[in-house]
């Protein structure tokens, strides 16, 4: 199924933040059925909170299509956007968004179901599974390292 095979790609990059210290947040964004922007966490590469997946991803796809809308394409997300996020894939009128893990505490269905754009479809929980254990092991990880 392709949403599976897409989300595979943004596991990928999830599993590239994590072995860099980030928490494990991977995207990608397909137009015709092509990659055109592939991204992970970078906040604390870059000293820059604003330095998600999503946020990043939206800005390498824009520059891609030489276009700040990305109609027609769908992101896919190890986890579900964040309001900051949300709000920015609104502005960008982003066809599809497609997440895997769903957020309970930071997720903007928590906050604003409605601040996506009014056309945006939303698919959700595909390998969830899958993403929300790259999220468990990281944060486990990190406990460990702190108990010792």
């Amino acid at each position: 199924m392709e949403h599976e095979k897409f989300m595979k790609m943004a596991i990928m990059e999830a599993e590239k933040a994590a072995e860099a210290g980030e928490v494990p947040v991977g995207a990608v964004i397909i137009c015709n059925n092509r990659p055109i922007a592939r991204a992970h966490n970078q906040t604390e590469l870059l000293n820059d909170v604003t330095a998600h997946a999503e946020i990043l991803a939206i800005t390498a796809a824009a520059n891609n299509l030489g276009s700040k809308y990305l109609k027609d394409c769908t992101l896919y997300v190890t986890l579900e956007p964040c309001t900051m996020c949300a709000g920015a894939l609104s502005w960008s009128q982003i066809s599809n968004i497609v997440y895997g893990a769903s957020d309970d505490k930071k997720g903007y269905t928590c906050f604003n179901e409605k601040i996506l754009h009014p056309k945006t479809n939303i698919i959700k929980g595909i390998l969830a599974n899958e993403c929300a254990d790259l999220m468990t092991e990281f944060f486990r990880e990190r406990r460990r390292k702190t108990d010792v």
